[in-house]
């Protein structure tokens, strides 16, 4: 099976780690999120990626090859930024049969077994309930939970069920057609969504099914970044711990090989990347990059990146790799 993985956008509400790694490689609990993607894929039976390119593409491209390089993987470029749906374009003459679309702004426990459930739908969408639905498109859908249409952030609580960004596309063909009918109107909003393709689907006969996942884990802002970190720590995805007397643990916590932890206390949900060293600290909910220094902070809610320099430094703060803050010494 073929997956269609975007992964053009430049994360600009995860800025300023994005302006020098693209979002899918924005770690939580040690390790890329494009990572706990590939390998739920592969778990499903995907043996071949058809990757959309653009910001930072080679850096993408070098994390695949060196962490995944047993997987094929087909990579085309999104040049202009016109939408969700333009990117599925670019993959129309690559794929040859059923597809997944997965977009990487989110982890998810999502049971594909509903593929086999449903032969007869035409496509699969997986959704989440919130309670914060005006800042998602929310799947309207009948009573045997097939979809009717989406809602772009609507003001009206019509359905509390999110479009989380994950589909099995079956009708492929008839997929292709809408996002050619999408491309060939007017842009809505200023992009072409593949929403729209969706709708041209169901209004062309075919029946979407719509599934509901257990777990969705947002890593598209810097606050669901550090809730993401905190889940996967939960889960084991930290490794096995090992720290000096000197340091204080708290929770669920994740030191990578090569990082030098001194007395300091971290926890709950802290990970610190490898080779970074962490001394006369005290870290709770934060995330340090790799190769970085801190030295006397007292952070919280906080995610620092790599090759960074923190000395003396409280509070909150939410700074780049290469950044250097030396902070008032009392």
């Amino acid at each position: 099976m073929q997956a269609i993985i975007p992964l053009a956008g430049k994360g600009t509400r995860v800025r300023p780690h994005t302006h020098s790694r693209p979002k899918p490689l924005l770690r939580v609990a040690n390790r890329p999120v494009l990572s706990y993607v590939v390998e739920q894929l592969r778990a499903e039976g995907v043996d071949e990626m058809i990757c959309v390119t653009g910001h930072l593409a080679p850096q993408i491209k070098d994390f695949l090859a060196t962490e995944h390089g047993d997987m094929p993987v087909r990579y085309v470029e999104q040049v202009s930024q016109r939408g969700t749906a333009d990117a599925i374009a670019l993959a129309e003459p690559y794929v040859n049969g059923p597809v997944l679309i997965v977009f990487v702004d989110t982890l998810f426990d999502a049971d594909f077994s509903v593929i086999q459930r449903h032969p007869d739908a035409a496509g699969i969408i997986w959704a989440k309930e919130v309670e914060d639905y005006q800042r998602y498109g929310v799947v309207l859908t009948d009573e045997d939970g097939y979809m009717k249409r989406i809602i772009e952030k609507p003001s009206e609580p019509v359905s509390k069920l999110a479009n989380i960004g994950v589909y099995y596309i079956r009708d492929y063909e008839l997929l292709f057609e809408g996002v050619r009918h999408v491309l060939a109107q007017d842009p809505n909003l200023g992009e072409y969504f593949l929403t729209d393709a969706f709708q041209y689907m169901i209004d062309h006969g075919a029946r979407l099914y719509t599934a509901e996942v257990g777990g969705w884990f947002d890593c598209g802002k810097t606050e669901t970044v550090l809730d993401t970190n905190r889940v996967m720590l939960e889960r084991g995805h930290g490794g096995e711990l090992t720290v000096p007397e000197s340091v204080e643990i708290e929770g669920d916590v994740a030191i990578a090989d090569g990082a030098v932890v001194t007395d300091s206390r971290l926890g709950p949900n802290v990970s610190v990347g490898a080779g970074s060293t962490v001394q006369a600290c005290t870290l709770v909910d934060t995330i340090v990059g790799e190769s970085s220094v801190l030295e006397g902070c007292e952070l919280k809610d906080s995610i620092v990146g790599d090759h960074a320099i923190l000395r003396g430094v409280k509070g909150r703060v939410n700074v780049g790799d290469h950044t250097e803050i030396e902070g008032r010494r009392d």
